[in-house]
């Protein structure tokens, strides 16, 4: 029951490497973590040891009986039923075979006396709120997360001993989050997880970091490969430090060299002059002089090109979020100060509304809000009324006059698509803000000048969130109130630590609707509306 990788390598059609010569395993009952920056390579390298993608060199080896597969994306599964999904249709089809008489050694064989498997299999469905559903069901009918937890179901029924976790949380809510952690604290399997949900992360003691040419292993969960990483990162930053210190000292002593050279050749040419030396005498001195001079001149720049060449290397090596710091100013509105107040709020058609309760809310300034209840909810429809998009069916919403407020939902929509990134951030420029100004901010938001063409539409949801920023920063627009829906998702971790450094930073009020837990907590969330479901519209 383990996972042995010897020296894979994987280049995509278009010659692009995502990772090569890469080594690591995970042996028989090992939980671990698989972690790195967006578009390093780990949906694709779990699709390589499911089978789903053939390696471009090295090998997969899984032992025991194979491994069950969870993936992020089901696009390519619709086609499926439940059963099939979940790998249980060929034992119900050889059960359902044998009572119905046709009692062959084949159908024994692939039933291998499993005869709870329907029952089995019904009940983790049930397990997982899918009890309505039939096993026949076809997947393409289904919602996202319902789709999530029919593979989640499969991991208690179909007896695979090696189990790969893509991204498992994307569209549970906290009532089956809480079910998987459950599961993963419980489960004897050998596991490998992609996950940026870093609750989940922090109940596997063991952390892989994928780069290019390496798969790094971490001898703790998710918050200790955390502090390693800072310490990491400290340390290259002392040496950076160091090295430039050194460049400086070594330019230093190679001017005053120069200087002095050329001091002493001018000394001595007068000196010669005066004792009536031959000019042909005179020259040879000269060139003598001069190629002393040039190869000091090159042993200088050979030991200064060194230290440059080593300050690029650690430059490149030190994780680019590091250098990314927002600093959105303080709201201009007193703290304590009424934002926004709902009395008897209810949405819905008729008498069927979203929530159970008529709502009553008071957000004064400086607070931090969550809105929680179950998928479908009404979560981001309140959120909608807060923010006055929608109107109340019954009840009022009043807010303050001139309240400024900036959305940012899962799609990031006030990044325009048919923009390329530079024209993007050019529509939020000041007026008195120089264009090269705004391209200094784009480079401090990550997007090099390589990067200035492309279509927003190419973006990934990270990259989105980075350039909603730097759109802010660029107009100077630090709003009275962030309003953030499911922010985190689709983000890899190194652009969720990204906005949560940034939300946790800016003095503001906050409302937002997420199923991260660990994020709620680092930034400062103290106030909840917790939504109960009447009737799903």
């Amino acid at each position: 029951m383990s996972i042995v990788i010897s020296n894979l390598s994987y280049i995509h059609p278009d010659q692009e490497i995502l990772f090569e010569h890469i080594n690591f395993s995970v042996q028989n009952g090992e939980k671990k973590a698989l972690i790195g920056n967006n578009g390093s390579g780990k949906s694709t390298l779990l699709q390589v040891i499911a089978g789903k993608l053939r390696p471009s060199e090295g090998s997969v080896h899984v032992s025991s009986e194979g491994l069950y597969y969870v993936p992020q994306h089901f696009g390519q599964y619709d086609e499926l039923t439940i059963a099939e999904a979940m790998q249980v249709d060929q034992k119900l089809n050889a059960l359902h075979a044998i009572l119905q008489g046709e009692v062959t050694e084949e159908h024994f064989a692939v039933l291998n006396d499993d005869w709870n498997i329907e029952e089995e299999s019904i009940a983790a469905l049930s397990y997982w709120g899918l009890q309505e559903f039939p096993l026949s069901h076809p997947l393409h009918a289904m919602s996202g997360g319902e789709k999530t937890k029919v593979f989640l179901a499969g991991m208690k029924v179909n007896g695979k001993s090696v189990i790969l976790l893509d991204e498992p949380t994307n569209h549970l809510d906290f009532v089956y989050r809480n079910k998987l952690y459950d599961w993963l604290k419980n489960c004897k399997c050998t596991l490998l997880v992609v996950s940026h949900d870093r609750t989940l992360l922090d109940l596997l003691p063991s952390t892989l970091e994928l780069s290019r040419s390496e798969v790094k292993l971490y001898g703790g969960n998710y918050s200790f490969y955390k502090e390693q990483k800072i310490k990491e990162t400290e340390a290259l930053y002392e040496k950076l430090e160091e090295q430039e210190k050194q460049l400086r000292l070594a330019k230093k002593a190679a001017r005053e060299v120069a200087e002095k050279q050329q001091k002493h050749s001018s000394r001595g040419e007068k000196q010669n002059i005066k004792k009536g030396v031959p000019r042909i005498l005179m020259g040879n001195l000269k060139n003598k002089s001069e190629n002393s001079s040039a190869k000091l001149k090159e042993v200088h720049e050979e030991k200064t090109a060194d230290m440059v060449a080593k300050i690029k290397e650690l430059q490149q090596v030190i994780p680019s979020s590091a250098a990314l710091k927002t600093n959105f100013h303080s709201s201009a509105l007193h703290s304590g100060k009424l934002l926004i107040e709902g009395s008897g709020v209810l949405f819905g058609f008729g008498k069927h509304y979203l929530w159970e309760e008529p709502l009553d809310f008071q957000i004064r300034s400086g607070e931090r809000w969550a809105i929680s209840g179950k998928n479908g909810g009404g979560k981001t429809t309140l959120l909608k009324l807060m923010t006055g998009e929608l109107t109340p069916t019954e009840g009022t919403v009043k807010t303050c006059e001139n309240l400024s407020t900036v959305y940012l939902d899962q799609e990031y929509s006030l990044i325009q698509n048919h923009l390329s990134v530079l024209e993007q951030a050019m529509t939020y420029k000041t007026a008195t803000m120089q264009e090269h100004e705004l391209k200094v901010i784009l480079n401090r938001f990550l997007f090099p000048v390589a990067t200035w063409n492309k279509p927003c539409s190419k973006l990934s949801g990270g990259e989105k969130m980075r350039l909603s920023f730097c759109c802010l920063m660029a107009g100077n627009n630090t709003p009275d109130i962030f309003v953030l829906d499911e922010p985190t998702n689709n983000l890899d971790i190194q652009s969720i630590e990204i906005i949560t450094s940034t939300i946790r930073e800016y003095k503001g009020t906050v409302l937002v609707v997420s199923h991260d837990t660990y994020f709620l907590q680092e930034i400062g969330v103290d106030k909840e509306i917790a939504l109960g479901i009447n009737h799903l519209i």
